[in-house]
């Protein structure tokens, strides 16, 4: 059965080939929706030898399940979820979220800001103090760029001991080299009321957040949901399909064993940068190779560590904006379905994410070695539990987050039209580079909403924006920010602002060992097996 509706396409429409560049969400939602409305003729291609992108999973040879970071399933859209159920049936697990920050040697409860009580005192003075100064006297509507956003909202206190340095450790760039415009839900937003009446009061306040439950498969990770989608489109997939140019003038892509495609319609989720720098041949104008060669992103490193011990903890994930290890994220992979170890009973998973960049450089050498040190360092491990390790995992992802600079806009009201003229659409977590919408669901949504564009010309929610000219005949980017993404307007949304420093590639933080760590409980409810439904 399908998951939006019975529209069906017939007729001279059906004549034009879509090729869709990607198997990852963005490529299958499109693929997904293309079939559903009966449209046949279209072709999905892929470089890898596998379905999913960077929500790909792996299991290795110790029987460790790994993903490509902390991703974790809870949709903002009925159609996503439909996919899911269509594709999963009962065979997934349901969590609830418990996340902590790690920082002076204990664990704050997420989101960090909503319990500043948990601090040292002279730390949390800091951060109150500062929090007062920036809410009274302060206004965020003046800032410019992530940094000074973040002094305007949170205060100078939280800023230096948690915004600043976590924010680095994730986006391995400065605050001051992004835009604000992306924060929305990203950021779990200061409510000083609430903040002060926590630390009087001596209150706990945990689970904010959309994520405050979410799926997960029972078997194969995240990466199985889209592994399905792929077996239900096999008939439109080509894999180990690497492109080495397309020639947009005559609508051909050639690919490294020397095939040749032609497209009517091309739907693209490469890098926009290399789209534009080296996969369109000779095509592309100065101006608009110049303009995509100023996108930013980061790099990154996931490293699973595999251990022969119970599960300590039942947290989900943490969070750790400290310098004594070199990782942003660690999650219990482990405590979100008891097969994603040999044995649950006698086996642990961590799934350590550090980012990578010229301004944050790291020595993929050493990562494994540094990430047990830094689990050594804030006191996940023991140095006595080296010897319990017995499976390491590493996966180096060139382009892990695309970075909303504040020149992002800018360049994408210049490059997306240029190519949409050309009928080439770019779509998905770098093809849009929109980081505010690039969760798996934001990113398979742009797929779907895509094709309804193209073939029922309905909107586009999901990337929200509206090109526009402006007086000097540029074309600017006016932000209708979706629902889906987010308002980011700190004082009206009062709950909102952290959480963004932790949403990267997916989220989580956490882990065991004082009785303050146990102020949350994880509960899981495991659902029956079943067989998929497909269309």
């Amino acid at each position: 059965m399908g998951c939006g509706g019975q529209k069906r396409i017939e007729g001279d429409l059906m004549e034009k080939k879509i090729v869709i560049l990607g198997a990852g969400p963005t490529g299958l939602g499109a693929g997904y929706r293309l079939k559903e409305l009966g449209y046949t003729n279209f072709h999905m291609y892929d470089r890898n030898p596998y379905i999913g992108g960077l929500a790909t999973s792996f299991t290795d040879e110790a029987v460790f399940t790994w993903d490509i970071g902390g991703h974790v399933m809870f949709s903002h859209y009925e159609y996503y979820d439909k996919c899911f159920e269509a594709m999963m049936g009962d065979e997934y697990q349901e969590n609830m979220r418990e996340c902590w920050v790690r920082m002076f040697d204990r664990w704050v409860p997420y989101p960090f800001q909503n319990n500043i009580r948990f601090l040292p005192p002279e730390v949390c003075y800091e951060c109150m103090a500062g929090l007062i100064e920036a809410q009274t006297k302060r206004d965020h509507k003046k800032a410019k760029n992530f940094g000074e956003f973040i002094d305007a909202v949170f205060g100078d206190g939280i800023g230096k001991h948690f915004m600043r340095p976590y924010n680095f450790k994730v986006w391995a760039h400065e605050p001051e080299m992004m835009n604000k415009e992306w924060i929305g839900e990203r950021v779990a937003v200061l409510d000083i009321n609430r903040a002060l009446k926590n630390v009087i009061l001596g209150n706990d306040d945990f689970g904010w957040g959309p994520n405050n439950m979410f799926k997960y498969p029972l078997r194969g990770g995240t990466g199985e949901f889209y592994k399905r989608m792929g077996e239900h489109l096999s008939d439109h997939i080509t894999l180990n399909a690497e492109v080495e140019y397309i020639d947009s003038q005559h609508k051909q892509i050639y690919f490294a064993d020397g095939s040749i495609v032609k497209y009517d319609i091309l739907i693209t989720t490469l890098p926009l940068d290399l789209l534009c720098s080296s996969v369109l041949n000779g095509a592309v104008p100065k101006n608009i190779k110049v303009a995509a060669g100023r996108l930013q992103h980061s790099s990154g490193y996931m490293v699973g560590i595999g251990l022969k011990q119970p599960c300590p903890s039942t947290k989900s994930w943490m969070y750790f904006p400290e310098d004594n290890c070199p990782f942003y994220r660690v999650t219990y992979l482990s405590n979100y379905s008891k097969y994603m170890t040999p044995d649950p009973d006698t086996h642990y998973s961590l799934l350590c994410e550090t980012s990578a960049s010229e301004f944050k450089p790291e020595n993929g050498d050493t990562i494994v070695e540094d990430t047990i040190q830094g689990l050594i360092n804030c006191g996940m491990l023991k140095e006595e539990d080296r010897q319990d390790i017995v499976s390491t995992w590493v996966y180096y992802a060139d382009y892990s987050y695309p970075t909303p600079s504040v020149e992002r806009d800018e360049i994408l009201a210049e490059v997306i039209p240029w190519l949409e003229e050309r009928d080439i659409y770019s779509r998905g977590r770098f093809g849009m580079w929109k980081y505010e919408v690039a969760n798996t669901d934001h990113s398979l949504m742009q797929g779907v909403e895509l094709v309804n564009r193209l073939l029922l010309d309905e909107p586009e929610t999901t990337i929200g924006i509206k090109y526009e000219s402006t007086e000097d005949g540029r074309k600017a980017a006016a932000h209708e920010r979706s629902v889906k993404a987010g308002s980011g307007d700190p004082k009206k949304e009062a709950e909102r602002l952290l959480l963004a420093a932790s949403k990267q590639v997916g989220d989580k933080p956490d882990e065991p060992h004082t009785s303050e760590e146990e102020l949350g409980v994880t509960q899981t409810t495991a659902k029956e097996h079943g067989k998929a439904k497909l269309l």
